[in-house]
């Protein structure tokens, strides 16, 4: 079990089991949403997702016109969690509020090359490169 956390920790959300998928991604609204170069993701069966707390909802339209609706925290605004309009029996959560420096590496990364910055070096293997 996981449990992802905002910065203030009135939203959560409590994982069973490993993650269905890692991934990093070079697109620009993960790099907007996380204010880094890339975003660390991890997926799991929304069956499998237990969400506590107030969260507030803002909608991403991506590059090829997917959306993905962001669940955030309306006191620290910090995202916890995502759903994708493609996947709807999946939650996403940015690995980064598991705050576990143990956690599975990536297993894909995506836009990568077309939007990854020259410098980063995902070099966890196997990498699938999409």
């Amino acid at each position: 079990m996981r449990r992802a956390a905002c910065s203030c920790g009135q939203l959560s959300a409590t994982c069973v089991g490993e993650p269905v998928r890692v991934s990093v991604c070079h697109c620009l609204n993960c790099k907007r949403r996380s204010g880094s170069a890339f975003s660390w993701n991890a997926r799991w069966p929304a069956a499998d997702v237990t969400v506590e707390g107030r969260a507030a909802e803002f909608t991403l339209v991506g590059d090829e016109g997917g959306r993905a609706a962001m669940s955030f925290c309306p006191e620290c605004g910090a995202t916890v969690y995502y759903r994708v309009d493609a996947m709807p029996d999946f939650v996403t959560i940015p690995a980064g509020c598991f705050a576990d420096a143990t956690f599975p590496p990536p297993a894909v990364s995506v836009y990568d090359p077309f939007r990854r910055c020259a410098w980063v070096d995902i070099d966890t293997e196997p990498l699938e490169r999409m």
